[in-house]
């Protein structure tokens, strides 16, 4: 595998500062009282330790003159300092980690409720385990530098502002000679950190990649093993894993070679200054005693200077973070609700209509996955959709769903276009079954009751009864209330499906969409289940696409797809008569099939 650099490479260019942190300022916008009672216990804990040099230097001067008294009451002045700085710095830390849960919290949830909006044709460019490592890994990092780095961070700028004025105040002679540090400082932390917050982003980026490349394949373990692929998946998954090692190690040897500059020459500064401020002592131009606050006040502020670069970095990386995050959050989709939606008139009545829709899947834009397709399925009329595999069949249910908008021409419901409505509104008057059903890692009941939150467990039993799932859902452990596992890992195939059956059987709704919805099943359980989808199908505006023709044989009306176009039209028996498309399917079933051919 190429180690190409993941999604998002341009963004990472261009980026230079830390200045996308100030995209979360709207999230620590409603709790402003703990943003302020923070900074308050901040700045008392910053001004408390700057008053510490004060007492040194009168303890040392006292000495020198002999008046022991200022020992006690400055020790005594000392512990009652040490009292405020311990109940400033626990209210500190209080107030910040639990401003740093809460907005985190809410960040994840924003991005959350994001991303389960977003339609389709949104993922199909970005794998859903990376928007899975954004949520988890970004918003810890986040976290970790809200909850910590940022207030350490503004503790020490307080320390250094206030350091360097009490410097001033004591010697402006050491002062103005420590300040000539400061370029040699600031220097190789405007020049490597750039470099440090490009690779903190890449890094996250790669880390990002492998938790999507983990999750996908984990998924798919099973297939994984039988097709005994686990050598090469381990491989990939291990070529990514050290790309971001790699790419760590580069951050990290930038960040050390930042540390080793910077404290060098912060410290090598101090002891010029002291080597200058004890040759002041000597001559008489200052006391012991503010030499002595002098060095406290310049080492104070040479650890802020220090624990600054440092913060830093960790800023830094917060910054990619937060631009991944709010890359999601400002992600715009394809499909979006009207600013003034129509409602739906209800009760709906189920007329579907395909006015000459061309649609193509955003990731195959060269290739149409429907031609011009146009029909008017009536309400209460069942329509099946047949046609060999990739002829459009399944497209057609995903736009009408609007998972996406077509192309060209329109689908309408009621006759409303789907764009004019709330994807919420018309999607409440449907119900779909699909191909490969989804199963939560959760109870059977819950499952089921998936179709409609609001439904009893009585009508939970009902609905798995009608789909020939009760028997088997009884005869679990726990009943109704047995957990499946992750992706209904406990169950069969036609288990799942008989529990999707269900769900939209709960639903109740006045539009059924059947993908293949017996296609799991014995022959058995799927002629009970035809029985039972035969009986919700009642009154009901059904679309049908199964590649076994047994099962749309009983349709008002069958739609044959090839290539997506409608090749054909009409019932089962006026359809074979016309030995076309679906005349050759219906031998290769009904006729090679007996034979065993």
């Amino acid at each position: 595998m190429a180690r190409s650099a993941p999604n998002g490479e341009t963004e990472r260019k261009g980026s230079k500062d830390v200045g996308a942190l100030r995209s979360l300022l709207p999230f620590f916008a409603p709790y402003r009282s703990y943003v302020i009672l923070a900074a308050v216990a901040l700045t008392i804990t910053a001004g408390v330790s700057l008053l510490l040099p004060l007492a040194a230097r009168r303890v040392v001067d006292g000495f020198g003159t002999g008046e022991m008294h200022l020992l006690d009451e400055y020790f005594l002045a000392a512990i009652v300092i040490a009292g405020i700085f311990a109940a400033g710095s626990g209210l500190r830390y209080y107030i910040v980690s639990r401003l740093g849960e809460r907005v985190v919290a809410d960040i994840r949830k924003a991005v959350f409720d994001r991303m389960i909006g977003m339609s389709p044709a949104w993922f199909e460019n970005l794998m859903s385990g990376e928007v899975t490592s954004r949520i988890t890994t970004d918003t810890t990092l986040i976290l970790s530098v809200i909850g910590s780095s940022v207030s350490w961070f503004l503790r020490n700028m307080l320390l250094f502002v206030g350091g360097l004025a009490m410097m001033l105040f004591t010697s402006g002679k050491l002062t103005l000679l420590v300040l000539a540090i400061i370029p040699v400082v600031v220097v190789p932390i405007l020049a490597l950190g750039r470099r440090l917050r490009a690779l903190s982003r890449q890094n996250q980026d790669w880390i990002a990649r492998s938790s999507g490349m983990a999750a996908e394949t984990l998924q798919a373990a099973q297939t994984v093993q039988a097709f005994s692929h686990e050598a090469a998946s381990r491989a990939q998954f291990g070529e990514i894993t050290e790309e971001s090692y790699r790419v760590a190690k580069k951050r990290i040897a930038v960040r050390a070679a930042l540390t080793i500059i910077i404290i060098f020459v912060v410290f090598a500064g101090i002891l010029g200054v002291l080597w200058i401020g004890a040759r002041d002592v000597r001559t008489g131009s200052m006391t012991a005693g503010e030499l002595v606050q002098f060095l406290i006040y310049a080492g104070i502020m040479a650890g802020s200077v220090a624990a600054l670069s440092e913060i830093w970095g960790e800023l830094q990386r917060a910054a990619g973070a937060t631009e991944r995050l709010v890359e999601l959050l400002n992600a715009r989709d394809t499909v979006n609700d009207p600013a003034q939606p129509r409602a739906l008139p209800r009760p709906v009545r189920g007329e579907i209509v395909f006015d000459d829709v061309i649609f193509h899947y955003p990731s195959r834009p060269d290739d149409a996955a429907l031609h011009g397709a146009s029909f008017t399925i009536a309400p209460g009329e069942q329509v099946a959709l047949v046609g060999p595999s990739g002829a459009g069949k399944s497209t057609v249910l995903q736009l009408l769903l609007r998972f996406y908008d077509p192309t060209n021409g329109q689908v309408r419901l009621d006759g409303i276009a789907l764009p004019e409505m709330n994807r919420d509104d018309f999607r409440l008057a449907m119900s779909l079954v699909p191909q490969d059903p989804v199963i939560f890692a959760a109870s059977a009941r819950e499952n089921i009751r998936f179709g409609r939150p609001g439904a009893t467990d009585a009508e939970v039993e009902q609905a798995a009864r009608a789909a020939q799932a009760h028997d088997f859902i009884a005869a679990m452990p726990e009943g109704y209330g047995t957990y499946v596992g992750e992706r209904g890992v406990m169950l069969s195939g036609g288990q799942k499906q008989r529990i999707a059956i269900a769900r939209a059987i709960l639903r109740d709704a006045p539009v059924l969409l059947l993908d293949e919805a017996t296609s799991a099943l014995d022959a058995a359980s799927e002629r009970a289940v035809q029985q039972a989808v035969a009986a919700m199908a009642e009154n009901r505006t059904t679309l049908i696409i199964a590649h076994r023709l047994a099962t749309v044989k009983q349709a008002d009306r069958i739609l044959v797809f090839d290539g997506g176009r409608i090749v054909a039209e009409g019932t089962h028996d006026r359809l074979v008569a016309e030995d076309g498309l679906y005349a050759e399917l219906a031998r290769l079933q009904f006729t090679d099939g007996i034979s065993g051919k």
